[in-house]
């Protein structure tokens, strides 16, 4: 049978398994399952058991649940209502005033959850009724939240950097590295459109005086204090080379345990919430990650990435011409499956192909995950359409409409780490 054939078979499979609401774990398992039983002769029971061990028993998986436990524990605290207080005073004078804390309010809530979901929920649930109560247009709001807790996935410490890198083999504190000027970036292009926005339509917006002294601005800031330190905590100590991802990870759990307890909001029924909310989430992430490793090895197996490799290679495309199809794909893929399942799914065919074109493994996770954050205000299953959608009680399309700016802007963070790579290299390299 010819690699096409083959390829189309197992991708029928796969998309039939998906269709019919099968777990994405149990659908890599099963179109692994089928390329090794027909496709091959190699011993499958002894494969898939040494594959998902092997791939589960990994110490980098170690930092995925104690972040996302983190991050569950933040949620539960008032880590967002402080935020809002804390840099509410300092946007008074940037065209847009209050427009911009959702932005930075996003940014840093991204920098201790690594999840865009989280991000939408936690700090949508503040300031979409409080900016609607001092009348700023609902479509903006919508949109700057949209856009801006997309950051969760790429600003460290990132849950789907953990995957790619466990998926791909990279460094997780190279990438971790990587993630924070783009992340700086797409933020710098976020105000940058609010504020270009806010000077074209002034009468839009309301007309309060929110002035307040340098001492009450001070004053106010100290809210932010605790967050800036455990961001420093943890993403500073693996930038300096003292601590490995997992180790800042157990410290930032403790931190924010600190943290929670010190501000009131650690109670016995939060704590339980919080590490069942981890467990749950890190199990699913886990057993995916072990579908996709029996997925990638069965792959290897019968020899489709390979080929597809030298076939990708023989057509002689341009970098910028290979990465403006994989966009295209991942997009696509990501109106349907959610950010870890597009990884896991497609690296075992996606990286021969990166590899072979040259491009850096390091770099394309980067660019990757960029991707994967356009597809979560891509409808028809775009997660953060979906959490603001319930927050806001408006349809999924004008959600989607109002997050399209940044759908765009996210496009020009793109094409600027395409044509200027140091962008995501330049801190990795200084390691």
């Amino acid at each position: 049978m010819s690699v096409a054939a083959l390829s189309i078979i197992l991708l029928f499979l796969l998309f039939l398994f998906l269709g019919a609401g099968l777990w994405v774990a149990f659908a890599l398992l099963g179109v692994g399952i089928a390329a090794m039983a027909l496709f091959t002769e190699a011993p499958l029971g002894l494969v898939m058991a040494t594959t998902m061990w092997g791939h589960s028993n990994s110490w980098a998986l170690a930092a995925l649940p104690l972040f996302i436990w983190m991050g569950e524990i933040l949620f539960r605290s008032r880590l967002s209502e402080d935020m809002f207080t804390g840099l509410s005073p300092w946007m008074n004078r940037l065209p847009g005033q209050l427009l911009h804390v959702n932005v930075f309010a996003c940014g840093i809530f991204a920098a201790v959850s690594g999840s865009s979901a989280a991000t939408a929920a936690t700090i949508g649930k503040l300031s979409i009724p409080e900016l609607a109560r001092r009348g700023y247009p609902e479509k903006l709001v919508i949109g700057t939240l949209a856009g801006s807790a997309t950051l969760g996935l790429l600003i460290p410490p990132s849950i789907i950097l953990i995957v790619y890198g466990v998926a791909t083999e990279q460094s997780i504190a190279r990438l971790f590295v990587a993630g924070v000027l783009p992340g700086v970036l797409l933020v710098g292009l976020f105000v940058g459109y609010v504020v270009v926005w806010a000077l074209l339509n002034r009468s839009k917006l309301p007309t309060e005086d929110m002035a307040a002294t340098f001492r009450e601005k001070l004053k106010r800031a100290r809210r932010l204090l605790p967050v800036v330190l455990l961001i420093g905590g943890v993403i500073g100590s693996i930038y300096a080379g003292i601590a490995s991802p997992t180790d800042a990870a157990a410290v930032g759990v403790v931190l924010a345990l600190l943290l929670s307890w010190q501000s009131g909001s650690l109670t016995r029924e939060s704590f339980t919430a919080g590490l069942m909310g981890a467990t749950v989430t890190s199990c699913m992430i886990a057993f995916i990650l072990a579908g996709a490793s029996f997925l990638t090895v069965a792959m290897g197996f019968t020899g489709i990435p390979r080929i597809l490799a030298e076939w990708i290679g023989s057509l002689n495309l341009s970098t910028f011409t290979l990465l403006a199809a994989l966009t295209i794909f991942f997009v696509i893929m990501g109106c349907f499956l959610d950010g870890i399942s597009v990884v896991v799914l497609t690296a075992s065919v996606i990286m021969p192909m990166v590899l072979e074109a040259g491009i850096d493994p390091l770099w394309f996770g980067i660019f990757l995950v960029i991707v994967v954050e356009m597809s979560q205000i891509t409808p028809p299953v775009g997660f953060n359409l979906f959490v603001l959608q319930s927050l806001t009680g408006r349809d999924i399309l004008t959600v989607a409409k109002a997050a399209l700016p940044f759908f765009f802007l996210m496009i020009v963070a793109l094409v600027l780490i395409v044509l200027f790579p140091s962008i995501v290299t330049y801190l990795p390299e200084q390691m």
